[in-house]
């Protein structure tokens, strides 16, 4: 019976690349491996005939010679190669196909690729969040703020390395310093995490009374952390190698420091503007005059205000708002005027308010004919 087409068999065009090729031979391995096709007596033959054409495909030179003369190049001894045997060939030839198909599918899962380097000999201390509140004057002016974080610290009694003295950790005798063990379950080989190092790849004979072996300990660590002006709540400060301590000597995280600013009593702010409302008494909203407003660096600023000015008029100070966290112009501090309204008056107020309004009937809107026609039908409706 005549051989099918190498490259018919799996399921590629002639001339596919290797990545093509191996994602082709990937596919039917899944599909055609017998554990998964119990019922299909066809399955196994199937299996065995995408590993044979993987098996020559997969190499540059087999793969050339196929090209060339198909499958006379590896009969009869043309080409000088070998019979490419599949299941023919063996149990070691299908391990070879299949543990390429198998590292790409698990290597990244298992810590590796390509089956190649050590077990894991030293983890990386997780990194940790620390949640700063800061006033909107610290925000303003910027300052080095000292903090106290609870964190695990290298173990100074053996060094980090976990075992008593500092005596270096042995290789596992399990898994050979690998971190991981293989078992054979049919046509599979399944990987696991080595039960004896859980995955180190070494292990302490003689553990440390300390860390009791981690290499590791509980400690408050005091660290200055630098807040740049600007700064507002959500901003984030990353301090590079400043989070958990890596087990057994293994590298530290990172420590991140989240912003939040705190509410303050005068000024609200949005993004880099500064928002205050600010009292005027009556006689300054009607005649027009200055004021001074305290500002968010500690001074003063005067403010023009204009005559007829109203509740809610806004009006802006230039620059006098937050400063650039990543360039640019400073923020502006707008200004919302609110009017009083004057209490307490004694009989002298009275008598002049009461004079001021006698005088003002001619720009008074109670004075308009508008308003006197709304109020000659209000007085209908209520009658």
């Amino acid at each position: 019976m005549a051989k099918r087409d190498y490259y018919e068999i799996l399921g590629v065009a002639k001339g596919a690349s290797a990545d093509e090729i191996k994602k082709g031979y990937r596919t039917k391995a899944k599909e055609l491996h017998p554990d998964r096709n119990a019922d299909n007596p066809k399955a196994e033959a199937q299996f065995k005939e995408a590993n044979e054409a993987y098996e020559v495909l997969k190499n540059a030179e087999k793969k050339a010679a196929y090209d060339r003369y198909g499958h006379a190049a590896f009969e009869g001894g043309m080409g000088g190669g070998q019979r490419p045997g599949g299941y023919g060939g063996g149990q070691g030839d299908f391990s070879s196909a299949f543990s390429d198909v198998f590292d790409d599918l698990f290597g990244d899962f298992m810590g590796q690729r390509g089956g190649g380097g050590g077990g894991r000999r030293a983890a990386r201390g997780a990194d940790l969040r620390y949640n700063l509140g800061i006033t909107l004057e610290e925000a303003f002016k910027g300052m080095q703020k000292s903090i106290s974080v609870p964190t695990s610290v290298a173990c100074d009694s053996c060094k980090g390395s976990g075992a008593e003295g500092g005596a270096e950790p042995t290789t596992c005798p399990t898994c050979s310093g690998m971190g991981k063990v293989r078992a054979q379950q049919g046509f599979f080989t399944v990987e696991r995490t080595c039960p004896t190092c859980s995955g180190m790849g070494q292990i302490v004979k003689n553990p440390c009374k300390s860390c009791r072996g981690a290499g590791r300990i509980e400690k408050e660590r005091a660290l200055s952390v630098n807040i740049p002006a600007g700064v507002e709540t959500g901003t984030r400060i990353r301090l590079a190698g400043e989070g958990e301590a890596g087990l057994r000597g293994g590298p530290s995280g990172d420590l991140y420091i989240f912003i939040e600013v705190q509410d303050h009593k005068l000024f609200e702010r949005d993004g880099p503007n500064l928002f205050c409302r600010v009292p005027v008494s009556m006689s300054t909203a009607a005649l027009g005059g200055s004021i001074e407003v305290p500002t968010i660096d500690g001074g003063r600023g005067r403010v023009q205000i204009p005559a007829g000015s109203q509740s809610g008029r806004q009006m802006r100070l230039r620059s006098k708002g937050m400063p650039p966290l990543r360039g640019g112009g400073a923020g502006d501090m707008i200004i919302e005027l609110a009017v009083e309204t004057p209490v307490n008056l004694t009989g002298r107020q009275k008598e002049l308010l009461q004079e001021f309004e006698k005088e003002s009937e001619n720009n008074n809107p109670e004075s308009s004919s508008f308003f006197s026609s709304v109020k000659s039908f209000w007085d209908t409706m209520k009658g």
